[in-house]
C-alpha cells in the first residue's frame, strides 16, 4: 500500500537491524542539501516522559562521508555534532545505537522483537527540521525458521509491502519523533472507531490471550472518547495504532499523536474462556483509556511551553496537573461510562487514588503546580524521601479534576466535560495556559474559580473531597488502616521486613526507623516478672499476631549497617483509610453516567 506526501524529502533515514545478540541498530541519513557547516543533534528527552535521559549515550561510530571522502565529525557537547561539508553534494552519515531498554521510551532489539522511538535513533538536522523527512525501514534478515516479522507504526506509508516494511514519510522532525516503530512476530487486530481505522498489536502474548475481547473493549473506549470530544464528527487523525509489549513484570505507556506504546504484565491480558474482568485487566484497560485520551489532551491541546518542543533541554510547565492529572481522572471514568466496570469497581479505584494522596505527607509541602514544574528533577527521580517532599501531579491532579467536576455539578451550571470541550474550542486544539483554563471554567460555571485554583492547584490544603463525594451519591467509609499505613511506613515483606520509606510525622519516624532498615523482630514488655518475649517477624501484620490488637508499645529489633538496634515503637490507635461505596444511585448516576 502507499500514501501520498506533499513535496520531496531532502532528508532520508534508513534504519536496519544489525546484530540482535549485540542489540545494535544501524542508522543512516542522507542530507541532499547540506549546509557548509551542518549541525546535528539527538534529543535528550522524549515528549511525555519528563526526564533528561541522554539518549546519545547509546550512540556510537558516527561517520560522515561525501562520495568516497570521509569527513571530520566534531562533537560540540553531549548531544550535538558538527560536520563541514560541500553544500553542492549530498552528505551521508551512519551510526549505530545500542538498543536494550525494554520500556516505552527508548529502543529495544533482540531475536524476537524490535522497538524504537525516533528520538532515540534519528539525528535532527538543524535548519532543516521543518521539512519533509523520509525514513526507510527494510525487512530484517533473520535466521531461517524465525517466525515472520511484521511492522507497525503511525508514520505515513509511501511505499510498503504487505507486512509494513518499506518507505514512510513525516511532514517534519516533530512528526517523525512522535511515531514509534514496532517490529516482530506480534499478534495484530483491527477495528474502526469514529469512522477511523485502528490497529492493535501485541508482542509477547501467551497462547491464552483473547485478542478479540481486547479489540471489543478497546473499541468501546475509543468510540466513547471520540464522542466526548467531537460528537458525531471524525477525530483529528486518519489512523491509530496501539503497540503493546506484554512482559513478565511491567506497566506503563507513552502517548503519541496517532499511536501509543504500552507495556503490561502478560498476566493482565484477557484470557480466552474467562469472561471475568480481573483487577489486572481493569488496570490495562485504564492504561489504554489514559493514553488514548492524551491524543487530545497533551498531544494537541497542550501547554503553551511545549509549542514548539525543545529537544535539547528540559521543557518546563506548571500544567502537568491538568494534562496528566485530569487524564488520570478520566481514564477510569471512561471504563465506567462504557460499562466495562460498575459503580462499585469505579469507586474502589477512585478510593485507591484518594488514599495514595492522603498517605503522602508531601501534599502539605508541594502544590500540584510546583510538582508539575519539578517533574524533571523530582517525579522521575524518586528516592526514600519522595513522599515526604512531593506530591504526584497524576494522583492529586486527578483529585483536583474530580473536585472541579463535582463542584460544577453541585452548583448546577455544567461539568468538567464542558470545560474540556470548551478549552479544545478556545485554544483551537493547540497551546493552552492556566488563564485559558480559568476563563473556560468561569464561562461554564457562571462564576470565577480564583479561590479554588489558588487553593487546590497552587496551595497545599486538603481538597474538600468527602463532602463533594457524598453530595454526588458516594459514601466515604473510614476503615482501620493496615499496619504499614498506621506506622507511616512503606515496606517490602518476606523473611524480614525491609523498610523502604518512612513517612513524616508517622509512628515509624518517631521511633527512629530509617529507610534501609531490616526489621527482624519485636520484643514485648515483660509481664509480672516474666522474661520479655521476642518474636521474629516477616510481615508487619505479625505484630498484631504476637502482640495482640490491644498492645500500645513494642520494641522493634532492627538491623542497620550490620548493627542490631532496639527501637521503642508506640503503636498508633484509630488510624483509618478511605473506602468508597455507592450511597445514592440516582445522584451517583447523574455523575458517572
Amino acid at each position: 500500500m502507499a500514501g501520498r506526501a506533499q513535496g520531496a524529502a531532502a532528508l532520508h533515514y534508513r534504519i536496519e537491524i544489525g546484530s540482535t545478540h549485540e542489540h545494535l541498530l544501524h542508522a543512516s541519513l542522507r542530507i541532499d542539501h547540506p549546509q557548509a557547516v551542518t549541525e546535528l543533534s539527538l534529543p535528550v528527552w522524549i515528549p511525555g516522559s519528563y526526564l533528561v535521559r541522554e539518549f546519545s549515550r547509546h550512540l556510537q561510530r558516527l561517520v560522515a562521508r561525501q562520495g568516497r571522502n570521509e569527513l571530520a565529525v566534531e562533537q560540540l557537547d553531549k548531544a550535538r555534532w558538527r560536520v563541514k561539508a560541500d553544500p553542492s553534494r549530498p552528505l551521508e552519515l551512519s551510526w549505530e545505537v545500542y538498543a536494550f531498554d525494554n520500556s516505552v521510551r527508548t529502543a529495544w532489539l533482540d531475536e524476537s522483537r524490535c522497538f524504537f522511538n525516533p528520538t532515540s535513533l534519528c539525528l535532527r538536522v538543524e535548519g532543516q527540521h521543518g521539512g519533509l523527512h523520509a525514513i526507510e525501514l527494510p525487512p530484517p534478515r533473520l535466521p531461517r525458521g524465525t517466525p515472520r516479522w511484521e511492522l507497525a507504526t503511525g508514520l505515513t506509508p509511501a511505499s510498503v509491502d504487505s507486512r509494513g516494511f518499506g518507505s514512510y514519510v513525516a511532514q517534519d522532525y516533530d512528526e517523525l519523533a512522535d511515531c514509534p516503530v514496532e517490529m516482530g512476530a506480534f499478534w495484530s487486530g483491527r477495528f474502526k472507531a469514529g469512522g477511523v481505522a485502528h490497529r492493535f498489536v501485541v508482542a509477547g502474548a501467551p497462547a491464552s490471550f483473547d485478542g478479540e475481547r481486547l479489540l471489543r473493549d478497546t473499541r468501546r473506549i475509543c468510540e466513547a472518547q471520540i464522542r466526548f470530544w467531537h460528537g458525531s464528527r471524525r477525530p483529528p487523525f486518519k489512523s491509530y495504532v496501539f503497540m503493546l509489549n506484554a512482559v513478565n513484570d511491567g506497566y506503563g505507556g507513552l502517548e503519541h499523536r496517532n499511536s501509543t506504546a504500552l507495556i503490561c504484565d502478560r498476566r493482565d491480558l484477557p484470557r480466552r474462556g474467562d469472561a471475568r474482568i480481573s483487577d489486572g485487566y481493569t488496570t490495562l484497560l485504564g492504561l489504554v483509556s489514559h493514553e488514548y485520551f492524551h491524543t487530545w489532551s497533551v498531544k494537541r491541546l497542550r501547554p503553551a511551553e511545549f509549542a514548539p518542543y525543545r529537544y535539547d533541554a528540559e521543557n518546563y510547565s506548571q500544567l502537568l496537573w491538568f494534562f496528566e492529572g485530569f487524564t488520570s481522572y478520566y481514564d477510569d471514568l471512561f471504563l465506567r461510562r462504557t460499562g466495562l466496570i460498575d459503580d462499585a469497581t469505579y469507586l474502589r479505584l477512585l478510593g485507591k487514588t484518594a488514599n495514595q494522596v492522603l498517605q503522602t505527607p508531601g501534599r502539605f509541602v508541594q502544590s500540584v503546580a510546583q510538582a508539575s514544574f519539578d517533574a524533571w528533577v523530582k517525579y522521575y527521580r524518586q528516592d526514600e524521601n519522595t513522599p515526604n517532599a512531593t506530591v504526584s501531579y497524576y494522583t492529586k491532579g486527578a483529585l483536583v479534576g474530580l473536585a472541579f467536576d463535582l463542584t460544577l455539578r453541585a452548583e448546577g451550571r455544567g461539568t468538567l466535560d464542558d470545560v474540556m470541550r470548551g478549552l479544545w474550542q478556545r485554544c483551537k486544539a493547540g497551546p493552552m495556559t492556566e488563564a485559558d483554563f480559568a476563563a473556560v471554567l468561569e464561562e461554564v460555571g457562571g462564576r470565577a474559580f480564583t479561590r479554588e485554583i489558588a487553593a487546590w492547584v497552587h496551595g497545599t490544603e486538603e481538597l474538600p473531597l468527602r463532602q463533594l463525594l457524598e453530595k454526588n451519591g458516594a459514601q466515604v467509609h473510614d476503615d482501620p488502616a493496615q499496619m504499614a499505613q498506621a506506622l507511616g511506613l512503606r515496606v517490602t515483606e518476606g523473611q524480614a521486613v525491609q523498610v523502604k520509606m518512612v513517612l513524616s510525622g508517622g509512628a515509624g519516624q518517631q521511633a527512629g526507623l530509617a529507610a534501609g532498615d531490616e526489621w527482624l523482630g519485636i520484643e514485648l514488655p515483660a509481664r509480672r516478672g516474666a522474661e520479655p518475649q521476642g518474636w521474629r517477624i516477616g510481615r508487619l501484620d505479625d505484630i498484631a499476631l504476637y502482640a495482640g490488637t490491644a498492645a500500645r508499645r513494642i520494641t522493634a529489633i532492627v538491623a542497620r549497617d550490620k548493627r542490631l538496634l532496639r527501637l521503642p515503637v508506640e503503636l498508633p490507635q484509630g488510624t483509618t483509610t478511605w473506602r468508597l461505596s455507592p450511597r445514592d444511585a440516582k445522584a451517583l448516576g447523574g455523575w458517572l453516567d
